[in-house]
């Protein structure tokens, strides 16, 4: 038996997170469960329905029977919709929290970071006339006017990953629901919880029931999403080959796809950078969250000439480091599962077998938790060679490579030869190296001094190369644009109409 397939006595003994249909709880059809853990506990905590296609199905028809009413819920009702669920996320954020932390094992702060972040997104979705209305020109031809308005698809479909199970449907969700779709999500069956804990806060918003909707699953979920003829577009944040695969299969049944996918970000320090700023970026960016971030920096790419110092700080600082439950106070929690947490392990036999040094090893760490969690300390290791897998492969752990490289020339090339173009970050006191940097990095987001470069919810978010696959990115204009529809219109009216005298003041409904 897999650890995704339960017997009916094994599911009774733990509580299971069920899918939300059209405004209410629902087991559905399918009879398989997943475990859930509490990762500071080694323990499967609750267990999650998984969907058949079926019970897809029944998500998708709920979510169309609701488009042709939801859209026609006029732009202000929509906002004051929006307006009471920021509200609500705002009051309650503590609440969620808890449920990330005791599903993801993230530090209560992290955790707290990551809905601050997710509700800038849900205040830029309050914003939403600004980004639905379209454009007009009086005149265009004699006598002929032409404007543009903006229409929802109908149907979207999200899937979101482990790391964020709050913020990432935070980035897609409420921009879609404002701009008129309704939504079938289906988020990562290791942390579930959040998604339905979010459901049920729009539903106390106000949102009518089947705009928003909630299924679990694994493979089977995803695939009939990426296949129903009803699902206008697919949002997805994961590893590459699996936004690869989403985009390739969602594509070939016409859909939009924005597809986020992994990352090797670089972080390049030149020699007259501040390097107490850079060893406090460096720890920060490649610890936080357990280093399971796509924005993480996972190489640190150092000029020869200030490696060694560097190399010392930051070594400094993994020493003052607590790990343990994120519910005690600790800098950095556990690892998701417990394979997980073995398969980023098994990189350091590797960096070690390719010469690399291990400068800090986490794989026995002093923690302050449960002794079955899925520990895996902060980890430093200097000189990797770039062919080694522990240099090229995306690890999704708390694991700091460092490369040294002759100078700014040798840095670049590196950042600029690698597959993924995420994100990238340079530290440096000189403006012209910055900014040639930023002109010449073939990455999507660019840090100056700044780690971890995820822009501000009104700009949008997304990569290049092999981290992103698609057509618009997420959040910001291009994410209100994704989920519309411009229409041109041409219009001639030979005959002015007389609209009859109202001295009452002007009013919207």
């Amino acid at each position: 038996m897999s650890e995704h397939e339960s017997s009916e006595h094994e599911s009774s003994e733990h509580d299971v997170v069920e899918h939300w249909i059209d405004g209410a709880a629902t087991s559905g059809a399918g009879e398989r469960t997943g475990p859930v853990y509490d990762p500071a506990r080694g323990v499967v905590a609750r267990r999650v329905r998984f969907a058949e296609a079926s019970d897809v199905d029944a998500a998708v028809d709920a979510a169309a029977r609701a488009f042709p009413a939801w859209r026609e819920v006029s732009i202000a009702k929509r906002q004051q919709i929006m307006f009471r669920f920021r509200e609500l996320l705002a009051a309650r954020s503590d609440e969620l929290a808890a449920i990330l932390t005791s599903e993801h094992g993230k530090v209560l702060g992290d955790a707290a970071g990551e809905i601050a972040r997710g509700l800038e997104v849900v205040e830029l979705a309050c914003a939403m006339p600004a980004y639905t209305k379209g454009e007009y020109s009086e005149n265009a031809s004699t006598g002929i006017d032409v404007y543009t308005v903006r229409q929802p698809l109908g149907v979207v479909g999200i899937i979101s990953p482990f790391n964020f199970p709050a913020m990432v449907p935070l980035w897609f969700f409420p921009i879609a629901i404002a701009a008129g779709n309704t939504v079938v999500l289906k988020p990562s069956e290791k942390d579930p919880s959040a998604a339905v804990w979010l459901a049920r806060l729009m539903q106390e918003a106000g949102l009518p029931d089947g705009v928003l909707n909630v299924v679990h699953g694994d493979k089977v979920a995803v695939d009939a999403l990426l296949e129903h003829p009803e699902v206008r577009s697919i949002s997805f944040v994961g590893s590459t080959p699996i936004a690869r695969y989403i985009y390739e299969t969602a594509a070939r049944t016409g859909k939009r796809v924005q597809a986020l996918g992994g990352a090797k970000n670089h972080m390049l320090v030149l020699p007259d950078a501040d390097l107490e700023l850079a060893a406090d970026a460096a720890v920060n960016a490649g610890f936080g969250s357990a280093g399971e971030r796509c924005m993480a920096i996972s190489a640190l790419v150092a000029v020869e000439s200030i490696a060694d110092e560097l190399v010392g700080k930051i070594a400094e600082r993994m020493a003052r480091l607590r790990t343990g439950d994120g519910t005690r106070g600790c800098d950095m929690g556990p690892l998701i599962t417990r394979e997980h947490r073995d398969k980023v392990a098994g990189y350091l036999d590797v960096a070690v077998a390719d010469g690399a040094s291990l400068v800090v090893d986490g794989r026995d760490p002093q923690v302050d938790g449960d002794a079955d969690g899925f520990w895996l300390g902060p980890t430093l290791v200097d000189r990797v060679p770039t062919d080694s897998a522990v240099y090229r492969d995306e690890i999704f752990g708390p694991v700091l490579s460092v490369v040294r490289v002759a100078g700014y020339e040798e840095g670049l090339a590196l950042i600029n030869g690698s597959p993924y173009g995420n994100g990238t970050a340079i530290f440096t006191n000189d403006g012209g190296a910055a900014r040639r940097f930023q002109r010449e990095v073939t990455v999507g987001m660019v840090g100056i001094n700044v780690p971890i470069p995820v822009p501000v919810a009104h700009h949008s978010f997304g990569g290049w190369k092999d981290s992103f696959f698609g057509d618009t990115k997420a959040y910001g204009p291009q994410g209100f644009a994704f989920f519309q529809q411009e229409k041109a219109i041409t219009s001639r009216w030979l005959d002015p109409s007389h609209g009859g005298v109202d001295l009452g003041f002007p009013r919207h409904d």
